[in-house]
């Protein structure tokens, strides 16, 4: 396995920090830093010769799209592989790790965090989430609406966001959990406020039932350490299909619910905006391809 580094169509961080280790603390100073990125380098480009050999066309594809933009200002994620299957994109600022695909079809669109204030005194780091669509999904019911539209246009055009959050295409929220002491009571008490919230904007008051069924979902004896993956993933026929470290914990057919989900990521008011703005982005690019 070969490990290298590639741009992808993320927002560049604004603060520019030492790269955390999750279990060892901030990295070492930024001398021995520039040595092994040296030494990195070296490995990288006898991995790039040993690849391209190979005639690899996933290698190829990526190598293309990086000397092709030297001056790529976009966040770089890191992108091991044997195959194109194996492929992870690592958080910058979590270094939480996610599978650029899912399912062989559902390609991610963009990396978030949310975040929680903690008695109106500091935020605390709840969770990583990536968002995944159904490429053929995207292109089959959208391409012959905005086709014709450029990325630009799409990226401003507030019917595109309303449409994918409404068409019929295959999604997961992947969520991957960062605080250690988080319960999933606590999980289900957030989802009762924001979910709840999202209910009502979309369907009105009498939603409770529809909400108490989502939440009940997540029973006192699922553990959440740090590192479980909780995902929600709308399925073909507005099916919500909820999964704890691969476990299926229940499966709700709700076009209102699966909208409300999604807009807690990328709808009107996400839970990380930089994180919408790639998922837009690169849903838009989707459409184009």
């Amino acid at each position: 396995m070969v490990s290298l580094r590639f741009p992808f169509l993320f927002s560049q961080p604004t603060n520019h920090q030492y790269t955390t280790n999750p279990t060892h603390g901030t990295s070492r100073p930024i001398s021995v830093a520039v040595a092994v990125a040296t030494a990195s380098a070296t490995a990288a480009v006898a991995g790039i010769a040993a690849y391209r050999n190979h005639k690899h066309p996933f290698v190829e594809n990526a190598l293309n799209f990086l000397f092709a933009n030297p001056s790529s200002s976009h966040v770089w994620a890191s992108l091991s592989f044997a195959d194109s299957s194996s492929a992870t994109v690592v958080d910058s600022k979590t270094g939480v790790s996610f599978p650029s695909e899912l399912g062989g079809s559902r390609k991610l669109l963009g990396i978030g965090l949310r975040k929680k204030r903690i008695l109106g005194l500091k935020n605390i780091d709840v969770y990583a989430f990536g968002v995944y669509a159904d490429h053929g999904d995207v292109k089959k019911l959208l391409r012959e609406k905005y086709g014709n539209l450029s990325i630009s246009e799409l990226k401003e055009n507030k019917e595109f966001n309303d449409d994918i959050l409404e068409a019929d295409i295959s999604m997961t929220v992947r969520l991957q959990i960062i605080y250690s002491k988080l319960s999933i009571g606590s999980v289900r008490s957030a989802f009762e406020e924001s979910v709840g919230s999202r209910l009502q904007k979309f369907g009105g008051s009498d939603n409770k039932e529809l909400l108490q069924r989502f939440t009940s979902q997540f029973k006192d004896e699922y553990k959440i350490p740090r590192g479980s993956v909780i995902d929600l993933s709308k399925e073909p026929g507005h099916v919500l299909r909820t999964t704890i470290d691969g476990k299926e914990v229940g499966s709700i057919q709700s076009k209102l619910l699966c909208r409300s989900i999604m807009d807690l990521y990328f709808g009107e008011d996400p839970f990380d905006k930089k994180a919408k703005e790639d998922i837009e982005l690169n849903l838009a690019s989707l459409v184009q391809k």
